[in-house]
């Protein structure tokens, strides 16, 4: 995949989330949109397993060496799983963020809506646009 690149099979949020139904659960990550603007990502302040999160709730805060920021849930239930990789090498979310930088697994309490997410087309329109 080239630098930049929006897997199609993926669907992704508009606060640069990309998410990927696997069963019942929802595995979420940031994009590389999100980490190009992030920087070089220093900590990753995992969730703990168990955890109940709501949809649109902050569920983790990745610091980067520019800024701090939350990534968001896109669907309620419990985290199942978090990439533990992460505490020691924060820096796969900027060298690989739709595969080793995965960041958590959510085991969902309702199916993944499509229409509270973007296609890989869309999110690449709305990712070109100076607001994003």
């Amino acid at each position: 995949m080239t630098e930049g690149a929006v897997p199609p099979e993926l669907r992704y949020t508009k606060s640069h989330e990309w998410v990927r139904a696997e069963g019942p659960d929802i595995v979420v990550g940031i994009t590389d949109h999100a980490q190009q603007e992030l920087t070089d990502i220093v900590f990753v302040d995992l969730p703990k397993v168990g955890a109940e999160v709501k949809a649109g709730a902050s569920v983790l805060v990745l610091e980067s060496v520019k800024t701090v920021a939350d990534v968001y849930s896109p669907v309620g239930g419990t985290v199942a799983a978090v990439n533990e990789q992460l505490k020691a090498h924060p820096e796969l979310v900027n060298r690989s963020p739709y595969s080793d930088g995965w960041l958590f697994r959510i085991k969902s309490s309702a199916p993944l809506d499509p229409a509270a997410t973007m296609s890989a087309t869309e999110y690449a329109t709305f990712a070109s646009t100076p607001s994003a």
